[in-house]
């Protein structure tokens, strides 16, 4: 049996970026976890005694805490630097278009609709900034029925999937006066979506590596699925079941933004050494 990577896959810039400066901030804790990787977050806290915190008001003046790449809400981000915590933002850069965007609209006097996932930390975060509040939509059906302004701004998540967002825009053009969509969904996102989208075409079956509560890596099985029927969401290698590879020619290998290497290679040697 074959194995085969996809062409995009792993790591995005606002991951790796947000790594890069927990390891350079030891001595520190994360405001919720950094990224969507379990092993990862385990990693920084055994190597560079960074520390995750899910209570905000727990930081005292002088800690230092790390905002995770997905952001926090505006007031708590006011409050922790309003008590003197050491605050260092490794919001990705992504995250933090979409909050500019939800802000400077809802002042405008626009509806602000939020494509994504309510409890998600990014979209509470998104949802903060919108001064005159904002409504959060899953789907075409949550659309129907919503009173909005003539005028409305639509926003993603950065790790939807497109043709999801496009049927949102769709069902509003007609329906108001001014509608402006704004293309927050992440390079990465895009990248990754149509890598896997390619490999589980011609795969017989797909292993898909990333965090269980992971939003870019349940839409890219979601995608996988679609076109692979034998498709597997696993967050290590301790998940792979040997008998998934029996009578394949092809596994197709895919994994979320926040999916370190060193967890990519393992699965990999684990496939290998369950179909000798």
């Amino acid at each position: 049996m074959k194995i085969e990577l996809a062409e995009n896959y792993g790591f995005c810039f606002g991951v790796k970026r947000a790594i890069k400066i927990a390891e350079e901030n030891t001595n520190a804790a994360t405001y919720g976890p950094l990224i969507h990787n379990s092993k990862e977050i385990q990693r920084l806290d055994k190597d560079f005694k960074v520390g995750l915190v899910e209570d905000f008001t727990t930081f005292k003046s002088g800690d230092k805490a790390i905002v995770r790449t997905h952001g926090i809400v505006k007031e708590e981000l006011a409050a922790l630097k309003r008590n003197g915590v050491d605050v260092v933002d490794a919001t990705c850069p992504f995250v933090t278009k979409p909050q500019e965007i939800a802000h400077e609209m809802s002042e405008k006097g626009y509806s602000v609709v939020i494509f994504g996932d309510e409890k998600h930390p990014e979209i509470k975060g998104v949802k903060s900034y919108a001064t005159h509040g904002a409504i959060v939509v899953s789907s075409v059906d949550d659309v129907k029925g919503i009173k909005l302004h003539e005028r409305v701004a639509l926003i993603a998540q950065t790790t939807r999937k497109v043709e999801d967002y496009m049927s949102i825009a769709n069902y509003l053009i007609p329906r108001h006066k001014e509608l402006r969509i704004f293309n927050t969904i992440c390079n990465a996102t895009f990248e990754n979506q149509e890598a896997i989208r390619r490999l589980a075409k011609k795969a017989d079956v797909m292993i898909v590596i990333g965090g269980k509560n992971s939003s870019n890596t349940k839409q890219l099985f979601s995608i996988s699925k679609e076109n692979c029927s034998e498709s597997y969401h696993i967050e290590d290698e301790t998940e792979i079941e040997s008998e998934w590879f029996k009578n394949k020619t092809l596994c197709g290998i895919s994994a979320g933004a926040s999916t370190p290497d060193w967890i990519i290679q393992n699965v990999i040697n684990s496939i290998k050494n369950s179909i000798v």
